[in-house]
């Protein structure tokens, strides 16, 4: 696996911050009949017993959203990936399918309440930098257009910023002919949760995704 770490402004703000990593070769195709079946069932249970207003109870919600406001972005105005996933989710809209790699993706973030960094790890350059978004930095959300990124958590690697908790860049984005994928599941407060949900991954990966060389590692 690359070399992936914290830079120490974000470690002083979040001490608790933690990042499960699992590098793995896959097969990108559209999602199978049982990896739906699966997103349905998690869907409904989900849908039976959140509303809108206990989404941001969730231990994991609650840790992001934290680490947001001392890192100094809002929260309500920037919405992390999870919690924005978790509305739909509520308000009946369903999740979008993408393909099997990123489906299985927004499944575990569904469940562990963790926001997941899903990339395409042969267009990353270099080693990989979770830190603070600068002022006026460059930074382009899938769907979304330009995204300002001063303040908000990011990942960046030689070539600069490709990846936040609110939103991707396309640069990296996971596509058809995406052979390597990386996904980073951040856990802002040292949750108990994150072996679990990381465990989830390795298993729909490769029940779904034909994941082979596997590497996982935790970074602290």
């Amino acid at each position: 696996m690359r070399n992936i770490s914290i830079s120490n402004e974000l470690k002083s703000r979040c001490l608790g911050l933690r990042l499960g990593c699992i590098e793995a070769d896959v097969n990108v195709d559209e999602s199978s009949i049982e990896l739906l079946a699966e997103m349905t069932t998690r869907i409904q249970q989900i849908s039976e017993s959140l509303s809108i207003e206990s989404i941001s109870k969730i231990p994991t919600i609650t840790a992001s959203r934290k680490a947001y406001k001392v890192c100094g972005k809002d929260p309500a105005r920037y919405r992390l990936s999870a919690e924005a996933l978790l509305r739909r989710v509520v308000s009946g809209k369903g999740l979008y399918h993408i393909n099997n790699v990123v489906d299985q993706l927004n499944l575990v973030s569904i469940t562990s309440g963790f926001s997941i960094g899903g990339y395409d790890a042969d267009q990353i350059e270099g080693d990989i930098v979770f830190g603070i978004g600068d002022q006026a930095e460059p930074y382009s959300g899938i769907g979304r257009g330009e995204l300002n990124i001063e303040n908000l958590p990011v990942f960046r690697d030689e070539m600069g910023a490709f990846g936040t908790p609110t939103s991707d860049s396309p640069r990296t984005e996971v596509k058809e002919q995406t052979r390597r994928f990386l996904m980073i599941l951040i856990d802002f407060e040292g949750d108990k949760m994150l072996n679990e949900a990381v465990q989830m991954a390795e298993y729909l990966l490769k029940s779904y995704c034909g994941a082979e060389k596997l590497e996982i590692l935790t970074i602290e």
